[in-house]
């Protein structure tokens, strides 16, 4: 179990519950706490007739047979029912008279504007589709989407839940070698990309990426290409195709395609212990079921909500809150291309302030990056329609929550921190917004359905206030059914810990009103800005090097992104430590993974405390970068001394 500073533990138990505003409250779907809180009661007692009247309130095809069937690490919801993911996306408010309501503003980093009205987007969705059909993709066929959040990604992400084509969204951040790598396990039959994408004021090349990552690869039947730079690019015929010239032949019109809820819908890659990248496995139909009812109390969303979630569309938090959760409850969503500071630091006021945002969803990184810059950027503009704002990705310090809460908000804003995973999908730790009371920090309380407990090593709950485990007891619909390709490993990753539970990997604490503090990662995957990274990758693209003997990596706190990676290198004999071969190790991390697994600090070193099986104690590294000192046990060293020759270099370079 991973250990809790006596100050975390203390600011912990002396928490405050923030309550909600009575007349905020008054005006939520439910109208009360009392309300909600027996809806609460109601979907831990009897969750399967919980999510029976929660998917009843959708659209389907044909009614399901049972409402929940199995547990973990095989279960089913929804039994034989049958829907369309797309249709209860946007034809079911078309039907409902929202035809002209919008659901789709984009905002390019150069200030470009379009807007998709639910008709509108539902032409666009339709002639994608039928694009698809075109080149042979039919239900269960693979796309993979590399693109950064343009309008076009979202067209093409609703043309494959319209079609029930799997589809993967890559980060288009990536290196080629980790767009390769994910491609090369997919297998996509087609791949989705632009020219070119703006990242603070520079052009980055997307299609030389997908043709580089896909060179000897077989399979690859079309790569369709969006025009967004007008950079000149190698287009192969046969092969490569522009958007804008397919679009331009397809009909408006295509039948949504019955697909039965326990169908997988999508894959998303996510950084795991062994280096090697894990394919989640979600049913579409679950995903859109689950994310409805969340993303509905998580933002107290109402049709004429203006919502903007700043994530990137590479991770799977822009699809839970900003395509399926925004759209599926019907509100208009926002999509933004570039940084949230740039060109200066208050584009982030500027996008509020244009469009009257008064929902939000971002990672406590931005807030971070916000009191960074301070509030005279903040000044120009009028922020009072922002009302609910949610967080997911990393810990939110109580420092950040406050100052969110007091000068972006100025005291009027519900602020609902919560949890989830690549692989739960939505958020199971949470609060409902206007209807549970706000702690700074915590991660709020379990949610609709959910079952949570913290644990030690062998599986029994620990006493309120008392670091453990954090695992999931019973499934929730959009929990992840299995991994692409590896079955077992799927058992192994997740549920060969403690029998009949899902272990998280995570560390956390449940304090004395009942809500969930996740204090950390307990494997080696740690997040930077919301990126889930994993250090036995980044370990790898160093070792690559000429030269580099070992390397070990570690997550340390950092005020702005809440965890940085900090590497420790052994160089092989014969070699010296040199700014050369520090700029060679990051050129390999930026070359496999992508910049935003550069080290914020690389020591070389001789020595590295290890058992005497030969394991690197990361835990003891980490203590010496962040405590200057070691406080823990150190019994299990090989040798003892290690620690103060590291003490040393690390002391050096500070």
């Amino acid at each position: 179990m991973a250990e809790v500073k006596p100050e975390e533990l203390k600011m912990i138990r002396e928490s405050k519950l923030y309550y909600p505003d009575p007349e905020k409250t008054r005006k939520t779907s439910l109208g009360s706490v009392d309300a909600f809180n027996a809806l609460l009661r109601r979907s831990w007692e009897d969750p399967a007739g919980f999510w029976a009247d929660v998917a009843s309130e959708l659209t389907w095809i044909k009614p399901w047979e049972k409402t929940m069937e199995g547990k973990l690490p095989h279960f089913k919801f929804f039994v034989d029912g049958v829907m369309n993911p797309c249709y209860n996306l946007l034809d079911r408010h078309i039907e409902k008279g929202a035809a002209n309501r919008l659901a789709l503003i984009w905002e390019g980093e150069k200030y470009e504007t379009k807007f998709f009205t639910y008709r509108m987007l539902l032409a666009e969705v339709n002639k994608f589709a039928n694009v698809l059909k075109d080149f042979g993709l039919k239900k269960g066929d693979r796309v993979a989407i590399f693109m950064p959040n343009l309008a076009e990604t979202v067209i093409a992400v609703l043309a494959c839940y319209r079609l029930g084509v799997l589809f993967n969204t890559v980060f288009s951040g990536f290196s080629v070698r980790a767009l390769r790598d994910r491609l090369i396990n997919y297998e996509p039959q087609v791949i989705v990309t632009c020219d070119a994408g703006y990242r603070r004021g520079n052009l980055i090349p997307l299609k030389v990426k997908v043709d580089e990552a896909i060179e000897g690869m077989e399979g690859i039947k079309s790569i369709i290409v969006v025009d967004r730079a007008g950079t000149e690019v190698k287009m192969q015929e046969g092969r490569d195709y522009w958007w804008h010239e397919l679009m331009s032949r397809a009909g408006i019109e295509c039948p949504p395609e019955p697909m039965e809820a326990n169908e997988p819908g999508l894959v998303f890659y996510t950084s795991g212990t062994t280096g090697k990248p894990k394919g989640i496995v979600h049913s579409s139909v679950a995903f859109v079921v689950n994310n409805y009812v969340y993303t509905k109390y998580h933002m107290d969303h109402h049709p004429d909500d203006m919502f903007w979630c700043t994530a990137d569309i590479g991770w799977l938090t822009m699809h839970i809150w900003g395509i399926v959760g925004a759209l599926v409850n019907g509100v208009t969503t926002i999509f933004y291309e570039g940084a949230l500071d740039y060109p200066k630091p208050d584009r982030f006021y500027q996008i509020i302030h244009k469009y009257r945002v008064n929902k939000l969803f971002t990672a406590p990184t931005a807030i971070r990056m916000l009191m960074r810059y301070g509030e005279d950027y903040m000044k120009p503009y009028d922020l009072s329609c922002l009302e609910v704002m949610s967080v997911v990705g990393e810990p939110f310090n109580p420092e950040a929550w406050l100052w969110a809460y007091e000068k972006l908000g100025n005291k009027k804003m519900c602020i609902n921190n919560t949890w989830g995973q690549t692989e739960t999908a939505g958020c199971p730790l949470a609060g409902a917004a206007w209807l549970t009371a706000m702690k700074p920090g915590s991660c709020g309380i379990q949610f609709l359905g959910a079952e949570l407990e913290v644990v030690d090593d062998e599986g029994n709950p620990v006493p309120p206030e008392t670091p453990g485990n954090l695992i999931i007891k019973r499934p929730i619909p959009m929990m992840v059914r299995t991994l692409w390709k590896e079955p077992e490993r799927y058992i192994r990753e997740y549920f060969s810990q403690i029998e009949g539970c899902y272990f998280t990997h995570d560390a956390a604490i449940k304090d004395k009103d009942g809500h969930f503090w996740v204090t950390g990662r307990i494997d080696d995957v740690f997040n930077v800005a919301g990126h889930r990274l994993s250090t036995m990758e980044m370990e790898s693209a160093i070792i690559q090097c000429e030269g580099v003997a070992e390397a070990a990596v570690i997550g340390v706190p950092d005020e702005i992104k809440g965890l940085v990676p900090v590497a420790f290198v052994t160089l092989r004999q014969g070699y010296e430590p040199s700014t050369e071969m520090e700029n060679k190790i990051k050129e390999s991390i930026i070359e496999n993974i992508s910049k935003i697994a550069v080290p914020k600090a690389i020591y070389f070193t001789n020595v590295m405390p290890k058992t005497p099986s030969g394991k690197i104690m990361r835990r003891l590294l980490k203590e010496i970068v962040v405590e200057g000192d070691i406080k823990g046990d150190i019994t299990g060293l090989e040798d003892i001394g290690a620690v103060e020759k590291i003490k040393e270099i690390v002391g050096a370079k500070k």
